[in-house]
């Protein structure tokens, strides 16, 4: 039997970073993280692991993302790579190139860099 690869954000949220709160570092998440807050750093899954970013309207991430299923909805200053999906929402603005596999770009979404397609089949 075939499987194939779901599109679909993870439900739960294991970790948030609500608003107000600024975090300086890097950060190494599992399972679902939302963030609401500011971060000044990388935020990055560990490769075995294939995680959700959700980055609110009120989020703001100053650094690399990488994740396998991001969704934005706030304001990104850096590259994001998404290994699975990407979904920019209304009020995304990613100064950075964006680095996909599949992507949904809604109206009013703003990329100030790149579109670039991850090949499945590339090594």
């Amino acid at each position: 039997m075939f499987f194939k690869k779901s599109n679909r954000v993870q439900n739960t949220i294991d970790t948030l970073i609500g608003v107000g709160t600024r975090v300086e570092g890097n950060i190494n998440f599992a399972g679902g993280l939302r963030v609401d807050g500011t971060v000044i750093g990388t935020v990055a899954e560990p490769n075995d692991q294939p995680s959700t970013l959700i980055l609110s309207e009120l989020g703001r991430i100053e650094g690399a993302i990488t994740a396998s299923k991001v969704v934005v909805n706030g304001t990104v200053i850096g590259p994001v790579k998404a290994a699975q999906f990407i979904e920019l929402q209304t009020k995304a603005r990613v100064t950075g190139d964006v680095y996909y596999n599949t992507l949904e770009m809604h109206t009013g979404a703003v990329i100030e860099g790149k579109l670039v397609y991850l090949d499945d089949n590339a090594e």
